[in-house]
This record gives C-alpha cells, sequence and structure tokens, in this order.
C-alpha cells in the first residue's frame, strides 16, 4: 500500500487508541489515567477502581470494538453483495431472529428459567439459537433459489415474521419480564463480563478475518453477479460464504450486545466518504477500522461521565447513523465516487 495512504488508517487508529483510554477512565466515577494504567498491570491501586476498570469498563470497551468492527464488516458485506447502500446486517433476518429467541426465553418464562444459572445464560442462548436457525433457513432458501433480490425478500420476510411472533409474545408477558426485555433490546457493550468476553471475541474475530480474505471477489461483485462469474469467481459460494459470515458476525453481536441500530448500515458509508474508494482492499479494512472508532464513540457518549443513568445506546446509535443515511440518500453516487 502507497505510504501516502497509511495516514488516514493510522489517524483511525490513534483516535481508536485514545477512546479506548477515555472509555476506562470516564463513567459514572472518574478514574485518572495512572489508576486505570495501575489497575491493569497489577499496580498499587484501590479495590473499587480496580473492580470498576477489570470488570466493567476493560470489557465494555473491547466489546464496543468487538460489536463495532464486526456490525461495520457484515453491513459491508451485504450493501456489496446485494449492491444496495441501504442494506446492513439486518435484512437477512438474522438479527431478528436473535431477538425472538431472546423473546421465548425472557417472556414466555418457561419452567427452566427459574433456575439460578438458567436466568443467566437462557438470553445468550436464546439469541444464538435464534440466529443459528435463522442463518440455517437463509443458507437453505439460496441455495433454492440461487438470486440475491429474491433472497434479500425472503431475508425481510422472515424478520417481519419474527418481529410479529415478538409482538404477540409482549402481549401476553409479564409487566417484569416485558421490562427486561425492552432494556435489553435499547443494546448495551456493558454486559459482557471478563469470563464470556472470549466467547464474543472468537466468533467475531474469526468472522473479520473471513470477511478479509473475501477482499478480491468482493470487487469482482461489484461489477455484478455474471460479469464476476466470468472473471472466475464462483458465486454461488461467495455468495454463500458472505451470508454465513454475516451470521456469525451478526449472530454473535446481537447475543451479546443486543440489537444494535445503524452501526451496521451507517459506518461503511462513513468509510467510503473518508478513502473515497469502492475497492475493497482498502474499504473493508477502513470499515473495521470506522466501525470500532464510532461504537467507542457512542459509547462513550451514552455514558455521559457523571451521569448517574446510561443513555440507551440505540439512542446515540439511531441519532448518528439517521444523518448519515440520509446524506446517503442525498447525495447519490458522489458520496461513494473513488
Amino acid at each position: 500500500m502507497h505510504r501516502g495512504r497509511l495516514w488516514p488508517y493510522l489517524l483511525l487508529s490513534l483516535l481508536g487508541v485514545l477512546l479506548f483510554a477515555l472509555h476506562l477512565m470516564f463513567g459514572s466515577v472518574r478514574i485518572p489515567l495512572t489508576e486505570v494504567w495501575a489497575a491493569l498491570g497489577g499496580g498499587t491501586v484501590d479495590d473499587g477502581s480496580r473492580v470498576i476498570v477489570r470488570a466493567m469498563r476493560f470489557p465494555g470497551a473491547v466489546t464496543a470494538m468487538l460489536a463495532g468492527a464486526g456490525l461495520a464488516a457484515s453491513g459491508l458485506l451485504m450493501q456489496t453483495l446485494f449492491r444496495n447502500p441501504l442494506a446492513g446486517p439486518s435484512v437477512l433476518g438474522i438479527n431478528s431472529g436473535a431477538s425472538l429467541g431472546v423473546a421465548l426465553v425472557m417472556l414466555a418464562q418457561p419452567v427452566w428459567m427459574r433456575i439460578a444459572w438458567a436466568q443467566d445464560l437462557a438470553p445468550w442462548l436464546g439469541a444464538l439459537s435464534g440466529a443459528a436457525v435463522v442463518l440455517s433457513l437463509i443458507v437453505l432458501a439460496d441455495r433454492r433459489v440461487g438470486d440475491g433480490i429474491t433472497l434479500l425478500i425472503v431475508g425481510l420476510m422472515i424478520g417481519y415474521l419474527c418481529s410479529a411472533l415478538i409482538s404477540v409474545l409482549q402481549v401476553a408477558s409479564p409487566a417484569a419480564a416485558l421490562k427486561g426485555f425492552v432494556i435489553w433490546g435499547m443494546g448495551s457493550f456493558g454486559g459482557v463480563d471478563p469470563g464470556r468476553l472470549p466467547w464474543l471475541a472468537w466468533p467475531v474475530m474469526l468472522g473479520l478475518v473471513a470477511s478479509l480474505m473475501l477482499m478480491k471477489p468482493l470487487n469482482a461483485l461489484l461489477l455484478g453477479e455474471e460479469q464476476a462469474a466470468t472473471l472466475g469467481v464462483r458465486v454461488p459460494a461467495l455468495r454463500l460464504g458472505i451470508i454465513v459470515v454475516t451470521g456469525v458476525l451478526a449472530g454473535s453481536i446481537t447475543a451479546f450486545c443486543g440489537p444494535i441500530a445503524f452501526l451496521g448500515l451507517a459506518t461503511p458509508h462513513v468509510a467510503r466518504g473518508l478513502f473515497r474508494t469502492n475497492d475493497h482492499a482498502r474499504l473493508l479494512p477502513a470499515t473495521i477500522l470506522c466501525g470500532a472508532v464510532l461504537a467507542l464513540m457512542a459509547d462513550l457518549v451514552a455514558r455521559l461521565p457523571g451521569a448517574a443513568e446510561a443513555l440507551p445506546l440505540n439512542a446515540v446509535t439511531s441519532l448518528f447513523g439517521v444523518p448519515v443515511v440520509v446524506w446517503v440518500l442525498l447525495r447519490g453516487r458522489r458520496w461513494t465516487s473513488a
């Protein structure tokens, strides 16, 4: 890569490091950077600060980076696959499947939810199971129809069906369970403790590596499926790979963080605007970096240093994402020009 093209990546990386440090320092309780460093390195610091940094803020910051990078990458994959600037990781209904899985265990209140360990693990397992079921249906549909537009419609219909079932469960659920589900639906990067962080990190990292391995065929896919096929790309295999990678990323992140709005949809457009390219060799790494940075920024705003209560994360991401999407619609192709 040309040296002159490296500085935007370095700038984004430095911004990410700065936001990561601010994430560890600020919240309802301000902790100086020296104490943060001591807490992470095993130095002398009071027990309260050590617990806040190591058990709460550090896992939350890592979760934000992983979720932002994963959602951004999956959003770019979807926009390339369907050649639609308004496509995102939710278009295949995988997020809706994860939400339905959580709704089944939180709102239906099955008998085994009365067990203490089940109450803790059930929402996570329900989300993963729901996402896996929808992903399996999408893969089967792709093998049967073999057409991107039809697959998009199938994904949207599955999403609508899941939303309808969730609405039925909400009407019949007790108030306490409904409140818990609504809070989960607001999204949060703070619910992953150090013990569960590897369960989020591994699938997201594998999904990101797999997406980076698809950069060359993704460039060919920009020309259309027929043209990509003439260039030697196995389009059905590529489409299946994109679907599986997106499913792993979106399903895992939704299971741990809830449905996060707009990061997957808006971040690829921010990266296109900053780097002025559609070449996935540059755009995909840029999108991953932008996703991590924007997620850290959104979580920092949501926790508003000094505030007693955090803002809903989805409210912050929507306030950022809606203007970006409107800007994309108004600018049209000029926004994505190389």
